[in-house]
């Protein structure tokens, strides 16, 4: 009776082992298998991920000129568009159809070389910028936008130059297409096609024209998003998009307040649409505000006409 109750604990025993020492088994290749899972996602998230590249549109289609000053120009062909923004501020609303003629705009903002050029030939004052809390020199550089200009600055640079400022209706168009885009490549807002607030976008201020390549309009203008706003040509009124011609409208009456389009390197994403709307007096000047130029389709001369290929 006492070996056979040895018998019974030693097989007991026995299988009590097999069991803890099946069990200890799966505990190791568990934990062997979280801990190589582990070392797989580290290394994943420690490897630079691969950018896909994104396809750049053909703008071959439009037309595109060089002015007499010497700027490339592309011009936005005649049709309607949608002009506002029935989800933004109060003036951006209500959104509205709009038929423009066919006209000219400059593929980029016009440059602090290309301003000091005109300034020397019509011997007029280099503009100031009255307020920048880093050191101005970071500001100053041939390729960047000209700024600290005001609204009559930019009005004599498009006459020397043959052209005139664009209406705030040309400028929208030209940025947004016929479409209801809120930035010039669409809907989604990315720090890698335009210069906006900080430094995702690669520049902590001001940016070369015609930097960003994907962030160009689908008539292939540069930097209407971000980099510098642009004086156009109408004076503001809060009211204007609710009384609008169908047909080129010109703006409300003149004021010395002023539009300004397009956001700049200090502001969000949100104030970067190109449906957003800013006002400012006429003698503004700061370091964010520059412009471009137009040209009515049928004012360019055929005599000094330099199409691109």
């Amino acid at each position: 009776m006492e070996n056979r109750g040895v018998l019974i604990g030693s097989i007991i025993f026995v299988f009590a082992s097999f069991i803890l020492m099946m069990v200890m088994l799966i505990y190791e290749t568990y934990k062997g298998k979280a801990e190589r899972e582990r070392l797989v996602a580290t290394s994943q998230k420690d490897k630079p991920k691969l950018i896909e590249p994104v396809k750049v549109q053909d703008y071959s289609m439009y037309r595109t000129v060089v002015g007499n000053e010497g700027r490339e120009m592309v011009e936005i062909p005649e049709g309607p568009f949608t002009m506002g923004y029935d989800q933004g501020d109060p003036d951006e609303a209500p959104a509205h159809p709009v038929y423009l003629k066919a006209f000219f705009i400059d593929l980029k903002e016009v440059t602090q070389s290309e301003y000091d050029r005109f300034v020397n030939m019509v011997k007029r004052e280099k503009p100031k910028v009255p307020v920048f809390e880093e050191d101005i020199s970071k500001l100053r550089d041939p390729d960047f936008p000209v700024v600290g200009v005001g609204w009559n600055d930019a009005f004599a640079y498009c006459q020397w130059a043959g052209k005139r400022l664009p209406t705030e209706a040309e400028w929208e168009k030209a940025a947004r297409g016929e479409g209801r885009r809120l930035y010039p490549w669409g809907n989604e807002f990315s720090y890698t096609y335009s210069n906006v607030d900080g430094e995702d976008d690669g520049f902590p201020y001001l940016a070369p024209v015609g930097s960003y390549e994907v962030g160009r309009s689908p008539y292939g203008v540069y930097d209407m998003t971000g980099n510098v706003a642009e004086w156009v040509a109408d004076s503001y009124d809060p009211k204007y998009y609710q009384n609008t011609p169908f047909r080129d409208p010109p703006g409300p009456d003149d004021s010395e307040f002023k539009v300004i389009r397009g956001g700049t390197w200090r502001d969000s994403k949100l104030n970067a649409r190109v449906t957003k709307r800013f006002s400012a007096k006429m003698w503004r000047t700061d370091a964010t505000m520059g412009f471009r130029c137009a040209l009515d389709a049928d004012a360019y001369e055929p005599a000094s006409r330099a199409e691109s290929p």
